[in-house]
C-alpha cells in the first residue's frame, strides 16, 4: 500500500487554467490508478477556468473550501463547501471562484489527461 500526501504533491496548471495537485493518476508511481484520477484543484478569488469539455472523462467535483459558480452545458449554479457535482463526458463546463477563492477535489474516470481537454 502506498499513501500519498497532498503536501508532497507538486502543483501545476492544467490546460483549462486551474492549479492542481495530483494525488493519484496513471504513471504516478507504485500503486498507479488505472481507471480514475484524484486531484485537488484551486482557483484564486474571481479566477475562472476556461470553458471546456472532456471527450472521454467523467468528472466529479467535490468542494472543500470557498464558493464558486459552476457552469455545465449553459446551466449556472452557485456551489460551496460540501457540494458535489457530476460532469458527464462531452459536457461544456467552467468554474468561476467566489471572492474567497475555491478549493475542490476532482475525480476523473478515465484518469485526467491534457489531451482530453477541448476548447471552443
Amino acid at each position: 500500500m502506498e499513501v500519498r500526501t497532498l503536501a508532497a504533491a507538486e502543483p501545476f496548471t492544467t490546460a483549462d487554467g486551474s492549479t492542481i495537485r495530483e494525488l493519484l493518476n496513471r504513471g504516478s508511481g507504485a500503486g498507479d490508478a488505472r481507471n480514475q484520477s484524484l486531484a485537488e484543484a484551486s482557483l484564486e478569488p474571481g479566477g475562472s477556468t476556461e470553458r471546456h469539455y472532456h471527450r472521454e472523462a467523467e468528472e466529479i467535483y467535490f468542494l472543500l473550501e470557498g464558493d464558486a459558480e459552476l457552469e455545465v452545458d449553459g446551466e449556472r449554479r452557485p456551489v460551496g463547501a460540501g457540494d458535489a457535482v457530476l460532469i458527464a463526458p462531452g459536457a461544456w463546463h467552467r468554474v468561476t471562484a467566489g471572492p474567497g477563492g475555491v478549493r475542490f477535489l476532482c475525480c476523473c474516470a478515465p484518469p485526467y489527461r491534457h489531451e482530453d481537454t477541448f476548447f471552443a
